[in-house]
């Protein structure tokens, strides 16, 4: 029962060593060194609390009184482990502890697994073991026993560690029968169930060398236009992964910014050509093999061209009636030689429609007149060119005209109408038209009406006019007199009132004697006795003429020929009339009238 109670012992030591080792390692710890040796060899101090209870020497064995065996604090204590990988390792461990002439050497053999970090090496062994016990008076016994624990190991170089401590549980089983009597079962055959503790040197050698670190740059894209962005990539490799490294960037050219595993180059203003990006890797928390760098190559090729691109527009046809249609055909290129469209059809009159370099205008609705019509080409890096092209909008051609119509037109602006001196009177506004003027303005009314049916937009312009005589208050009122009495006599005869329009200008504009004797010398319904008698009295015939009204027709703009109507029966009245009665009066003679007094002579215009 004694041998179950100290191995259950040991096993709770074990694993409370095993929790105490566990505890220390951080979690920063879990990562491996990267160089792990062959061989370990440990040698150090050693206490001893052996942990048994032997028979004391020289005493009856059939009384025996218990001796326990005292701490030794004397002692030394080697291991040496071969690893098999990072974690694994068998260990053959050797102690020796003395005093007060008792020894105690342990000599184990077992596995031993271990986790390295750069902080400390954290180990648990559990190793069988033979356990030489020598008490002074008592012969020396050897047991078998088990040797239970671990412990902590600070690196200080590489190779040599410092053992912080080692705590360990030691179980022997001895047999002391020959110093007791067999119903003493404790004393006879007593379980040693001690501690250990040790501290010293680790020396450590062998294995695979320590793997220098390296760094593998690379670029994305390797080439470039001129001003295109680059991305750099560093990746970092037999570093320790539990330390945090700095990266560092360099470029022989461009504009490079990273401070981490990655990096952008910035080839604005870099010329081109060829260039080198380098990452420096650096492991701050290392001694040796810290650092590593690595190059990448990229290229920079110049911009290409940038033209924007041509384009010119034609337009078939270049002239057209309004309503027509014209074919719109855009002619786009670039001078790099880069894919173009053509787009944005527009005009400034009419309809465009079209995609493509086709389209058509549609000249409905337009005004007539010039019409510029435009289109946009864009190539495919988004350069633009633009195009324009004229179009003639026409109006239609104008219908034949009507020989009914100007038949018409040319008879109603074809006579003015005289009056009487002073006439018509204040007292009679719608007196004074000559028998003559009154048949003129029938027929102007007859084919005026008539015109209206085809025109009814015309208009008349009546414009009255006064002799020299008389003052200049007294001839406007007496010319208005005349026009208002000649509107008045065609409205008479059905013409619209809306449709005449009149105007008095007193003696302005009156005809010269030059103008006169023109028209006299010219008119063909005189005959040259008539026109004689007419120039001798030239001024008689110039008063008659200014005493008359103008007519002028607003569609054509045609006149009245502004002329003295010899061929009205009772116009040549003022000089002896036609050619024939005058003859008639010359063969009788003139009749004889009684005497008039003689009055003051009044001038009437």
């Amino acid at each position: 029962m004694s041998a179950r109670y100290n191995l259950g012992k040991g096993l709770m030591v074990s694993g409370l060593l095993v929790f105490l080792a566990v505890s220390l390692i951080s979690s920063p710890a879990f990562a491996q060194s990267d160089s792990n040796p062959k061989w370990d060899l440990f040698v150090g101090y050693q206490w001893l609390h052996p942990g048994g209870t032997v028979p004391a020497p020289f005493t009856d064995p059939n009384n025996p009184i218990p001796f326990k065996v005292p701490d030794m604090a004397k002692g030394f204590g080697a291991a040496f482990t071969y690893n098999f990988d990072v974690h694994w390792g068998m260990e053959f461990d050797l102690g020796h502890n003395w005093g007060d002439s008792n020894y105690e050497t342990t000599g184990s053999v077992g596995p031993r697994f271990i986790w390295r970090t750069d902080t400390g090496n954290y180990f648990l062994h559990t190793l069988l073991s033979l356990n030489r016990v020598n008490v002074n008076g008592l012969n020396a016994d050897n047991g078998v026993g088990t040797v239970l624990g671990g412990g902590i190991d600070l690196p200080f170089r590489k190779n040599v560690a410092w053992r912080l401590f080692e705590a360990d549980y030691v179980f022997g089983r001895h047999n002391f029968a020959d110093f007791v009597a067999p119903q003493f079962s404790d004393l006879r055959r007593p379980s040693f169930g001690g501690v250990r503790l040790r501290t010293g040197l680790v020396f450590s050698w062998g294995g695979a060398p320590a793997v220098a670190p390296t760094a593998s740059c690379s670029v994305q894209p390797s080439e470039v236009m001129v001003g295109e962005p680059i991305t750099a990539t560093v990746t970092a490799s037999n570093f320790s992964p539990k330390h945090t490294v700095a990266y560092s960037w360099n470029a022989n050219g461009g504009q490079v910014t990273g401070k981490d595993t990655t990096a952008q180059i910035d080839t604005t203003n870099a010329a081109p050509g060829s260039y080198t990006v380098s990452a420096h890797v650096t492991d701050a928390k290392e001694k040796n093999n810290n650092e590593a760098s690595c190059t990448a190559n990229f290229t920079v090729k110049p911009l290409p061209p940038k033209n924007p691109p041509t384009m010119s527009l034609s337009a078939s046809p270049t002239s057209v009636t309004l309503g027509g249609a014209v074919n719109l055909s855009a002619n786009c290129t670039s001078p790099d030689g880069v894919p173009v469209t053509v787009s944005s059809w527009t005009s400034n009159g009419g309809t465009v429609t079209g995609t493509g370099s086709s389209a058509t205008l549609s000249t409905t609705g337009a005004a007539p007149g010039s019409i510029t019509v435009s289109a946009t080409c864009t190539d495919s890096r988004g350069l633009t060119g633009q195009g324009s092209a004229q179009v003639m909008v026409e109006n239609p051609p104008p219908p034949p005209p009507n020989p009914e119509i100007i038949e018409l037109e040319s008879r109603l602006a074809l006579h003015s109408i005289d009056f009487p001196t002073a006439k018509p009177p204040i007292k009679n506004p719608k007196g004074g038209l000559l028998a003559s003027q009154r048949q003129t303005l029938l027929a102007l009314a007859a084919d005026f009406k008539k015109y209206l049916q085809s025109r009814p937009d015309a208009h008349w312009i009546l414009e009255g006019h006064a002799d020299i005589r008389g003052t200049d208050e007294y001839n406007q009122a007496l010319s208005e007199r005349r026009v208002n009495r000649t509107k008045s006599f065609l409205v008479e005869q059905g013409v619209p009132d809306t449709n005449i329009d009149t105007k008095a200008y007193g003696k302005q504009k009156n005809l010269t004697d030059a103008e006169v004797k023109e028209a006299v010398e010219n008119n063909p319904q005189v005959t040259p006795e008539e026109r004689q008698r007419s120039l001798r009295n030239l001024r008689t015939i110039r008063l008659a003429s200014n005493r008359r009204v103008d007519v002028t027709l607003s569609t054509t703009g045609q006149s009245s020929a502004r002329q003295f109507p010899f061929n009205a029966a009772d116009a040549l009245s003022l000089i002896g009339g036609r050619e024939g009665e005058a003859k008639k009066k010359a063969k009788t003679g003139p009749r004889k009238t009684a005497p008039k007094k003689t009055a003051p002579k009044k001038k009437n215009p």
